[in-house]
């Protein structure tokens, strides 16, 4: 009998039958358009929320401590580990609630991971250690795992407008008004767990053929290469991307993921992700 429970939080945009599939429990992070709060992945669709956006600028809002509390509680009737993944712990204080709940947690054990990322890439966490604790691993035996995907570990972003990273407090002002002024697409991506630039580059295309030659530097390594496009309300853009990635990279596997509305509150529609971790 499985003995690991795995939670993670809704930006890692885990489809809810994957969710299901993988014995995946999900904590949903909020967001808030004027006095309307809205569990992300439960109450608002990723397209009513790039609807929404376009005429209010939303608000973002960790779980409150109690639904992690709750969480934990039901949890530990049926499991004598918790393993929780989260966001990065430098744009979100969802981490630190995991922690703190935790503490709070009896009958179980719970043992919080900071992705240091978040999206996609948080949800690769999250299926490596529901897979692993399928298989009758413990916690420490996955955290390790885990330890050991962060070194491959990588993600990097576009986005079409920086006065959303800047409004949300995420990118300093001063980098987004140069930003603008020079109509800069910055490639961007997490550092210590805080986004930062990578590099200022002049379009969109140029953007996106720089995230390309980064992941191509490590399939020449030859390892095996997991890839996600992520994109923010760009199906179509992202499908294209995937067909042509597929055909330049023959050996590595990837599909598609979304900027759901918490992580797009940040980045703006148009935004374009590519991430990947050996496998």
């Amino acid at each position: 009998m499985q003995k690991t429970a795995i939670v993670t939080d809704s930006t890692a945009y885990l489809p809810k039958d994957v969710r299901e599939r993988c014995n995946i429990h999900m904590i949903p992070l909020q967001v808030t358009f004027g006095l309307e709060s809205f569990e992300e992945e439960q109450e608002l669709t990723v397209d009513e929320f790039y609807r929404k956006s376009s005429v209010q600028f939303p608000k973002t809002s960790q779980p409150p401590i109690g639904e992690f509390i709750n969480l934990y509680k039901r949890l530990a009737l049926d499991y004598d580990e918790i393993i929780t993944i989260h966001l990065s712990s430098g744009i979100s204080g969802t981490y630190a609630g995991a922690v703190q709940a935790g503490e709070m947690t009896e009958h179980a054990a719970v043992y919080a991971f900071d992705s240091e990322i978040s999206c996609a890439m948080q949800g690769f966490y999250a299926l490596k250690a529901a897979e692993m604790a399928s298989d009758g691993a413990g916690a420490t035996e996955i955290l390790q795992e885990l330890d050991q995907m962060k070194k491959s570990m990588r993600a990097y972003f576009m986005v079409e407008d920086l006065k959303h990273l800047q409004r949300g407090g995420r990118l300093s002002g001063a980098q987004a008004l140069v930003g603008g002024m020079l109509q800069i697409k910055p490639i961007l991506h997490f550092e210590k767990t805080e986004i930062v630039p990578f590099e200022k580059v002049r379009t969109r295309k140029k953007a996106m053929n720089r995230m390309v030659s980064l992941l191509e530097a490590d399939v020449q390594s030859g390892d095996s290469i997991k890839a996600t496009i992520i994109h923010a309300n760009r199906e179509a853009d992202a499908q294209q991307w995937k067909k042509e990635l597929e055909a330049q990279f023959s050996t590595v596997e990837f599909d598609i993921s979304y900027f759901g509305p918490v992580i797009g509150v940040h980045l703006g529609e148009g935004s374009m992700g590519l991430g990947w971790v050996k496998k």
